[in-house]
């Protein structure tokens, strides 16, 4: 019996749609949580790379713009908040990192993307990279130009991000970063400059590897604990420590110092200059805040290097914590985290030297 034309057709559309079928079962699922920045910004002419709107763009939007993704994953969107980055939040981070554990805990999500402001973009990454218990892939992506400028980089950006979120290759190694075809620990990358597109560095250690012709090149890996074997749990907290940075310079006095404490903060990171030195003008004053209950660290201004404990200042004796090489902003992260869990400063010593 011949084949009419019409069954034939069809036939051949029923063949069609099963191979699509297959081919999108054979795709990694990555979920995109968009939170706003510059990612999300538009600027009055496609010239405008400076003096822009962030957070305009909703997610939907972001994905739409960037159709190439759907060969190379099945992407799904989700707003959790539009807010320019440097408006980021204790409050905003816990329900981010929340949202993170829900969805990486379901089978069919298997890696997730966060679409981010660059200017505290650091600073969620690592509070992820503490708090997110799955070694499934999560990437934080964002640009340094808005989505309306001639040559914006957040396309490309997230398209190489949801290529390493779904990668196999990127289990396990915490919290990643995405920009400028290059992968960032979470741990060690910074923004380094207002506004060029290789702003995120990695000063001591260098970047764990590149995006290039739709793969994931890695050349090492994290070696603190992160993730799934950090021992931090925020599922059941609604609020932060309140975690403060003092800023150590020229003629410093202890007047910052003493508002901190005059406020009720439960931490403590001091940006020394140098190996964390500490003025004498200043260390007075850290000195009365640890002798009320506050946790004292040690940190650099420098952007690089490690804080020798009992280098610049005899810790042991002052019971203050050294930095290890964290940033002060990320050394302000893990101490709002290490004080969820103890009040003694060997413990929150330890952390540092583990994570």
């Amino acid at each position: 019996m011949k084949m009419t034309a019409s069954r034939w057709l069809l036939s051949a559309a029923f063949v069609l749609a099963t191979q699509a079928a297959w081919a999108a079962d054979k795709l990694p699922n990555i979920r995109i949580l968009a939170t706003g920045g510059t990612i999300a910004g538009s600027g009055a002419t496609s010239t405008t790379t400076v003096g822009y709107t962030a957070a305009t763009v909703g997610v939907q939007k972001l994905i739409d713009a960037v159709p190439e993704m759907k060969t190379v994953a099945n992407v799904s969107g989700e707003q959790v908040f539009q807010i320019a980055s440097e408006n980021m939040s204790n409050e905003h981070w816990l329900k981010l990192a929340k949202r993170v554990n829900e969805l990486l805990g379901q089978d069919d999500v298997d890696g997730v993307v966060i679409t981010h402001g660059t200017d505290t973009l650091e600073e969620t990454s690592y509070f992820l990279n503490l708090t997110v218990k799955s070694k499934k892939p999560v990437v934080l992506v964002g640009s340094m130009r808005p989505s309306t400028a001639i040559s914006a980089d957040g396309p490309i950006n997230l398209y190489n991000a949801v290529i390493l979120a779904g990668s196999p290759d990127a289990r396990g190694r915490g919290v990643l970063v995405s920009l400028n075809d290059q992968i960032s620990a979470a741990r060690e990358v910074s923004k380094t400059n207002t506004s060029t597109m290789d702003t995120f560095r990695s000063p001591d250690l260098g970047m764990l590897g590149y995006m290039q012709g739709n793969k994931a090149y890695f050349y090492r890996s994290p070696s603190r604990r992160h993730t799934a074997d950090a021992e931090f749990d925020v599922s059941k907290l609604d609020r932060l420590p309140q975690v403060d940075i003092v800023y150590g310079y020229a003629n410093v006095n202890r007047v910052a110092v003493d508002a901190h404490l005059k406020a009720g903060v439960a931490g403590l990171v001091h940006a020394g200059v140098g190996n964390g030195s500490l003025a004498n003008t200043v260390k007075p004053a850290l000195v009365d805040a640890r002798k009320q209950g506050v946790m004292v660290v040690r940190a650099s201004r420098t952007g690089s290097g490690i804080v020798t404990r009992n280098g610049e200042a005899n810790d042991d004796e002052l019971d203050f914590v050294a930095a290890d090489n964290l940033s002060p902003q990320k050394a302000r992260i893990l101490l709002m985290l290490a004080l969820t869990k103890t009040r003694d400063s060997r413990e929150v010593q330890r952390m540092f030297r583990e994570y």
